[in-house]
């Protein structure tokens, strides 16, 4: 299977299913050798795959453990530029499902994930010192500030200058 996502010149487009991962006050989020930021789990929805179910496969294979959905919680627009060497150079355009997955009462993780080759840390930050990091989604620390109870749609354009 692949990823529903395309390059075409320097435009970069991804459909992406993601984790919402909320554990005795903590978050679940990642981070790798080569960026300075932590993001959500999560990863592309592959051909023929609900975004259900590509959320439940890309928190397994990211953790090592099983979390059931809850439900959709955010469905995102994003426009950014990222010098990181996968993005560089590219007009990157991505449209996300988060999902709010369902509380095991534990952290335990089983993790071995790897990002375009690089090794992936699964890292519990409490929700009220998220300030202290970069976190990618941006909207993600005003998000598990407050009590969402609907589907939220959110547009990020880095892109776009005033």
């Amino acid at each position: 299977m692949f990823d529903c996502g395309f390059t075409k010149e320097n435009n970069w487009f991804r459909y992406r299913a993601a984790a919402i991962i909320v554990e005795n006050g903590c978050v679940l989020l990642a981070t790798n050798d080569k960026v300075d930021y932590f993001y959500s789990v999560g990863g592309g929805v592959q051909m023929g795959e609900k975004a259900e179910e590509a959320v439940v496969r890309e928190v397994l294979e990211e953790t090592g453990v099983h979390y059931g959905v809850d439900r959709l919680a955010v469905i995102h627009e994003n426009f950014f530029t990222d010098s990181s060497e996968f993005f560089k150079d590219l007009n990157c355009h991505e449209i996300a499902l988060y999902f709010l997955m369902k509380a095991k009462g534990n952290q335990a993780l089983n993790s071995d994930s790897y990002t375009q080759g690089v090794r992936e840390n699964m890292v519990w930050i409490p929700i009220d010192e998220l300030d202290n990091h970069t976190v990618y989604p941006t909207f993600l620390k005003e998000y598990l500030n407050n009590k969402n109870t609907g589907i939220l749609h959110i547009v990020t354009d880095e892109n776009q200058h005033s």
